[in-house]
């Protein structure tokens, strides 16, 4: 076993402190990466502070993983030592099920393995191993099944890579799956660490692309990240002036917000996406669906598969995430600047401070 610092909590009313935990030596087909960068995510928050009412402690967050692999197991073909990968939200499936067998691994029949506040699988039967949680990337280190992490192309800097892992393959996914594409009117509901991703691919794809947010201020942000359009939703009128007019919304927030409303922009046979989770249930009228046959869906993330595509596709394009690189010692600030909208737009944590510390 390996002994590796980490930032953990230790329960949900606790903050991240510093934490040791033991990592695998790699097994034939592992290998190990020694982490460089791992993004903040919401969802980080919401599982360290157990609001989501799944959360394993102690847990150690971060699943938007950018590093570089130490050793590798006997069996393992794809990777080299001192080859960059990088590890997403997950860390296995069961590799058996129609999904996973459709490289749609993140839909696993019976559940994927986080890369944290999971578990471990066992290799027989493929079911959860409730004695091995699996930790995040706040660590130096982490041990992976080769086939689990993706080969980071060179022309994206590694720092403004880490958020591609969560935040670019959730806003990639839906856009590439319901088939947004050049021409395509695309609004973009709030602009946070996933709208940010969302607006700079959409634009990539060629989609005119509009920002709505309840922000004035995100203005100057959203044009200078590729938008062709600004609409502030505290203007009410914004609902009759857009009204028809988009193919597509990719609807980022996860604060309580009326479905109905934005339905309305809609074309016909126009799609709604839902990434984000609101924590009350909000209503949809049938009647605005009906009238222009329109969708209403949601998306997660990505699989293997899909994650590597869009990391070459961003490569091609040009395409990182902005954010505010900070040291492990910051990660509570930043969760609480996080908490107030106060970061443009990803905190990223540069792990070498984590060694020093350590």
């Amino acid at each position: 076993m390996l002994t590796t610092p980490a930032y953990a909590v230790a329960d949900a009313k606790s903050p991240l402190a510093p934490f040791t935990l033991q990592r695998r030596e790699p097994g034939p087909k592992e290998v190990l990466v020694d982490i460089l960068y791992c993004g903040v995510c919401h969802s980080d928050i919401h599982q360290a502070r157990g609001e989501w009412g799944s959360s394993i402690f102690p847990m150690v967050p971060g699943h938007e993983i950018v590093g570089r692999v130490a050793q590798v197991g006997p069996q393992v073909s794809r990777w080299k030592i001192g080859d960059t990968v990088g590890v997403g939200c997950f860390v296995d499936s069961c590799r058996q099920c129609a999904s996973c067998r459709a490289g749609e691994e993140q839909y696993c029949d019976f559940g994927m393995s986080g890369t944290y506040n999971s578990y471990e699988r066992n290799p027989e039967d493929r079911r959860f191993d409730k004695t091995r949680p699996t930790y995040g990337g706040y660590s130096t280190r982490i041990t992976v099944d080769e086939a689990y992490a993706v080969r980071i192309p060179e022309s994206i800097p590694l720092d403004r890579a880490a958020p591609l892992l969560c935040a670019g393959i959730t806003t990639y996914s839906p856009l590439k799956h319901f088939g947004v594409k050049a021409g395509d009117q695309v609004a973009v509901v709030g602009l946070g660490g996933l709208g940010h991703m969302a607006v700079k691919i959409a634009a990539a794809m060629g989609a005119h692309v509009t920002v709505l947010s309840s922000s004035q201020s995100k203005r100057a942000d959203a044009l200078a990240l590729g938008a062709q359009d600004f609409a502030s939703t505290r203007d009410g009128g914004v609902f009759k002036t857009h009204a028809l007019k988009f193919d597509y919304i990719i609807d980022t927030v996860s604060a309580e917000h009326d479905y109905n409303a934005y339905l309305e922009l809609l074309k016909i046979d126009g799609t709604m996406v839902l990434l984000g989770i609101p924590e009350v249930p909000a209503p949809v009228a049938a009647g605005v669906l009906i009238r222009k046959r329109r969708r209403l869906a949601g998306s997660m993330i990505g699989g293997i598969r899909e994650t590597q595509e869009m990391l070459d596709f961003c490569a091609a394009h040009g395409v990182a995430s902005d954010i505010e690189l900070i040291g492990i010692d910051q990660v509570n600030e930043a969760y609480e600047r996080m908490l107030k909208a106060d970061v443009r737009y990803r905190f990223v944590i540069d792990i070498a401070s984590l060694r020093e510390a350590g």
